[in-house]
């Protein structure tokens, strides 16, 4: 049979690709992977992938898991799959018990014939030890996200998680940095100064970006060369993430508050670095940090990061609050910038360039 015309398959299990953890027997239980959705929406659209469900409920309509306990939950999975658009073209779920000693292969005896090709196809599994691939012939995609599966099956580098890692050794300090843009806002970034760090945990959690990093500064001397340099890091790993910058927003904005103060952040990942401050602060020290070096951290990102950052807090609010609400800001500014666009590929900029 000629191959060209043979038929490939995804075979996807529930438990972590599909869902999170294996608890299918509750409503409760239904907690969707995270761009689970969107993924299966790009494979469906750009390739010739069969989806095919394949998943084992062990036990299921025995005593141990009466059917009314599992097929509700079940279905809502199939029916919120469809509702989003992704149409599953075969669902096969093996209920037998490890005592039985069925083999959970014979179920997929239709696609082990000469009409589909095995060897580029693919099951998508969470778990490194599953042999269903090796013993089907098939490749085998441990997920560790679906972005990243979606990229690699599509082809699409815009689908794949955006990360960098950056270090950087000078006589003042040394600067291990890893990000990823499109992560959940997880991570942390240790300089050894507690309030420093505390805003920087802002910019992990609020920017929904996943940072880790760690700092040694020579902090004997004073706290100027540890911030400058991390913002300097920090600048260049989020622009070398970005790549050329296809698909994202561009632009990000943001006005939030806290308590007594006010601050808008504006971001423009321009390729032109330039930087507008409008902030005074009502007190030279938050605890024992320098205010004064607020500024310079933003002026170093942004020169760094080759990006228009404009940065403003309303006059004569609590000093903590004033710093903490701009970090926040920056952060939510940030996260809007770099969002990609669905289905969009270009770079944003009429020059063609950024």
């Amino acid at each position: 049979m000629d191959t060209r015309y043979r038929k490939k398959a995804l075979f996807l299990s529930l438990d972590d690709v599909i869902v999170k953890g294996k608890t299918h027997d509750s409503y409760e239980g239904i907690i969707w992977k995270e761009e689970v959705f969107t993924a299966l929406k790009e494979i469906s659209g750009k390739t010739d992938y069969a989806l095919v469900l394949f998943t084992r409920l062990p036990g299921a309509g025995t005593p141990s898991l009466p059917e009314d306990r599992f097929s509700g939950p079940v279905k809502r999975i199939l029916s919120t799959l469809e509702g989003q658009g992704i149409v599953l073209d075969d669902v096969i779920i093996d209920y037998s018990l490890p005592e039985d000693g069925t083999d959970s292969l014979a179920l997929l005896a239709p696609y082990r014939t000469d009409d589909w090709d095995l060897k580029g196809s693919f099951v998508i599994t969470a778990d490194a030890g599953d042999d269903t691939a090796e013993r089907l012939g098939a490749g085998k995609i441990v997920l560790s996200s679906w972005r990243d599966t979606a990229g690699f099956l599509t082809g699409d580098s815009l689908m794949r998680h955006r990360t960098a890692s950056v270090g950087r050794t000078t006589k003042e300090t040394s600067i291990a940095l890893s990000l990823d843009l499109d992560g959940t806002g997880k991570g942390h970034i240790h300089t050894g100064i507690g309030f420093f760090d505390h805003m920087l945990e802002q910019i992990v959690k609020h920017s929904r970006a996943d940072i880790d990093g760690h700092v040694d500064g020579d902090l004997l001397v004073d706290e100027h060369h540890t911030v400058e340099d991390t913002a300097i890091v920090l600048g260049e790993t989020v622009l070398k993430a970005l790549g050329e910058k296809r698909g994202i927003e561009r632009y990000g904005f943001e006005i939030l508050m806290m308590d007594d103060v006010v601050a808008t952040v504006a971001i423009d990942f321009s390729g032109r670095d330039e930087f507008i401050w409008d902030v005074e602060f009502t007190m030279d020290y938050v605890g024992s940090f320098p205010t004064e070096l607020f500024r310079h951290f933003f002026r170093s990102f942004a020169s760094a990061a080759r990006a228009n950052l404009y940065v403003s807090a309303t006059r004569g609010g609590n000093s903590h609050h004033t710093a903490e609400i701009i970090f926040k800001a920056f952060a939510r500014a940030l996260r809007k910038a770099v969002k990609l666009i669905p289905g969009e590929t270009g770079i944003p900029s009429s020059k063609g360039v950024l």
